[in-house]
């Protein structure tokens, strides 16, 4: 696999496309739904939930964790996730910006 060169994108975009490959996968759109559909941290309610094992779980969180996209508290022996409010507004604003660049307007292909 070669290099990807981001260094030649911006911040903005390398952080995005970061973000958006922490998201790209099924599971972990379904976990950050049940963490928002929750409204509050969530432990290990996502197995029960989801139905996939512990170990998957463990790992799609772990990704979403090491994104900044979700932040874990410990409570005893168990973690607890929650949205991180901060990224979640970088993510809603990049997204929304890039999304509402297209217009639409003028007829091609």
């Amino acid at each position: 696999m070669g290099l990807t060169k981001s260094e030649i994108f911006t911040d903005e975009q390398n952080q995005l496309s970061t973000l958006l490959k922490a998201m790209a996968h099924p599971a972990r759109i379904a976990i950050l739904q049940q963490i928002i559909s929750a409204n509050a941290c969530i432990c290990s309610d996502l197995v029960e939930e989801l139905g996939l094992a512990q170990a998957t779980i463990s790992q799609h969180l772990k990704e979403l964790k090491n994104a900044g996209i979700i932040q874990g508290t410990i409570e005893g022996v168990t973690v607890c996730y929650c949205i991180n409010p901060k990224t979640w507004k970088l993510l809603e604003t990049q997204l929304g910006t890039f999304l509402g660049s297209y217009k639409g307007e003028t007829p091609c292909c």
